[in-house]
């Protein structure tokens, strides 16, 4: 395996979408996620988790120590076991096994890091392992993300679509077209804050140097195998990645973000693409400590 991380970083990713739905509601008929009382528009970090893991998937394609532990029709227990299988145990003699083994906590959780990306990642919570009153049950991931939102507030659109093609026989009696219904934010430039934390790499799930090159990797090209007629058009426009001197960083995390500004132009009223807005890192805020790139 590769060096675990030593540099805490904090990074930065604005995504643009166009005519799509970045994030639809369930409990809003599938609206556009938006904040009510101020019209910014909002992804979740489960959404966006979500595609950095397909892309893994679809690049490792289930290689050795990259495989994906929350992915679809792939009961969690169903990964779990394999962990079982690898102590030559299963969930009923486990808790005899811990009795014999005080380390059975350690072996399960560093076998699922080690194997699992994403729980290398992000950590997630094993309900097998809990419901064994195991303490490895749940991992905290050193990687964390924030809700996006966007850079101005977003105008949710209603768009009326027609089909020639008829469901039922009854129905092609009767009409020659169906209705539907589309919802798509004409554009909107969202921005999302995310942490990585050395000290978890190395007290728990030893994220590594290579790993992290991977995660830059998926984040930049997260839309990119993700496209879709209802998402619109999406791309990731820019990561701005702040790496500390040390483990436990120079500087607290709010003082980077507050150092990259994005500004909407002066003569634009109505933004309609990325060119619309200003990117500026203002470095004299940013520690000598800190190393600032863009990855994009």
């Amino acid at each position: 395996m590769a060096e675990v991380i030593k540099n805490r970083y904090e990074f930065v990713v604005l995504f643009d979408v166009e005519n799509g739905n970045p994030n639809g509601d369930p409990d809003a008929g599938n609206l556009p996620r938006i904040d009510p009382e101020s019209g910014y528009g909002i992804v979740t970090d489960v959404c966006l988790k979500r595609k950095i893991r397909n892309y893994v998937e679809t690049v490792k394609e289930d290689e050795k120590g990259y495989k994906i532990y929350i992915k679809e029709d792939v009961p969690l227990n169903r990964s779990d076991n394999t962990a079982y299988e690898y102590l030559q145990t299963n969930d009923k003699d486990v808790k005899e096994l811990k009795k014999k083994d005080p380390d059975v906590d350690r072996k399960i959780r560093d076998f699922m890091c080690r194997n699992f990306f994403d729980i290398r990642t992000f950590g997630a919570v094993m309900t097998t392992f809990v419901k064994a009153a195991l303490n490895c049950g749940q991992v905290r991931g050193p990687v964390q993300l924030g809700f996006a939102r966007s850079i101005d507030p977003i105008v949710s659109q209603e768009v009326t679509i027609t089909r020639v093609a008829i469901t039922t026989e009854k129905d092609a009696e009767n009409k020659s077209t169906e209705m539907g219904r589309k919802n798509i934010v004409p554009y909107g430039l969202y921005r999302v804050e995310g942490y990585i934390s050395a000290n978890l790499a190395r007290k728990v799930t030893g994220f590594s140097e290579d790993d992290l090159e991977l995660l830059w990797e998926a984040i930049i090209n997260m839309f990119e195998i993700d496209h879709s007629a209802a998402r619109g058009k999406m791309a990731v426009r820019e990561l701005i990645v702040f790496k500390h001197s040390k483990e436990l960083g120079d500087c607290p995390a709010y003082r980077l973000f507050d150092a990259v500004e994005v500004r909407k132009n002066e003569d634009v009223l109505y933004p309609r693409q990325y060119k619309d807005y200003s990117v500026i890192i203002h470095e004299d805020q940013i520690p000598s400590t800190v190393e600032v790139s863009r990855k994009i």
